[in-house]
């Protein structure tokens, strides 16, 4: 697998032509397929690609991890290059979603119009769902561990008025390869631990080459401070280390000072992935 960081909040030092976001989106070639997971917020995961020679028209699908607009809002703009490829979505109940804060409130759902603007290139699963060989869409996520702290500041709206995000929009990817599993978390709201124990139990006594995403660690992002404390985080990269892990590659919402304390717990296993970087798992 070749995969590639079209958007995240940082960049490469030495790629300043690059434009960077408060978002996700990353380039998966395996199997002779191209999958693009998540798409930003604008279209400069486009324009990214672009300059890394990747060609968005030949993506053959698009996974969109959560319906928050850093990871999804960007779909209208592949769908202006790309006419081929089915975008998936996790099927759910149409819902407003908003980040809330100290008497501050902010959107940051999908732009609901692209829901309508191609329907025929959307689909949408509610259980596992092998949507290319050896790619799966996970929708039943494990909840044996607690969720991000970060997670109190979001909300969710289905006409009722807003009360605390479930995250029933939010679904796993897993890639299968002959030599192991690579596990795609997007934020990982639901828990970046339930994710890999999700994946565990789905492909039971298999190597996982990687973990990959955000693990939203973060509490405030304008901030960059840690959702809990820094033991919980500790915590977090000690029960990661019982896992049949290889790697992880993250950024975007785990936020720098969690990276940090990540790093000091699992060492070599973690690599920051910015903008631009791309490695071969």
């Amino acid at each position: 697998m070749i995969l590639t960081a079209l958007v995240d909040n940082s960049r490469l030092e030495n790629r300043t032509d690059l434009t960077v976001e408060r978002g996700l989106s990353l380039h998966v070639n395996t199997g002779g397929r191209q999958i693009l997971f998540d798409a930003g917020s604008s279209k400069a995961f486009c324009d990214n690609a672009a300059a890394l020679d990747i060609k968005i028209q030949d993506v053959d699908a698009a996974v969109i991890s959560h319906r928050h607009h850093d990871h999804c809002n960007g779909v209208t703009h592949f769908l202006d290059r790309n006419s081929k490829a089915q975008v998936y979505f996790r099927e759910c109940e149409e819902k407003d979603y908003c980040f809330k804060a100290f008497g501050f409130k902010s959107d940051v759902g999908i732009d609901k119009d692209l829901l309508v603007k191609a329907k025929r290139q959307l689909s949408f699963v509610n259980k596992t769902t092998e949507i290319l060989p050896n790619v799966f869409l996970v929708t039943n996520l494990s909840s044996r561990y607690e969720q991000p702290k970060g997670n109190k500041y979001l909300y969710a709206d289905s006409g009722q008025g807003f009360n605390p995000d479930t995250f029933d929009h939010e679904l796993l990817m897993v890639i299968k390869e002959s030599d192991g599993l690579i596990v795609f978390t997007g934020c990982a709201h639901n828990g970046v631990l339930n994710m890999v124990e999700t994946a565990v139990e789905l492909f039971p006594n298999t190597r996982i080459k990687a973990v990959v995403g955000g693990f939203h660690l973060v509490g405030l992002p304008l901030f960059n401070s840690i959702g809990g404390s820094k033991e919980d985080i500790e915590a977090i990269g000690k029960s990661l280390l019982t896992y049949p892990i290889d790697k992880l590659y993250t950024g975007h919402c785990t936020g720098m000072k969690a990276f940090g304390l990540l790093k000091n717990v699992l060492g070599e296993k973690l690599e920051h992935f910015p903008t631009g970087r791309s490695v071969v798992i």
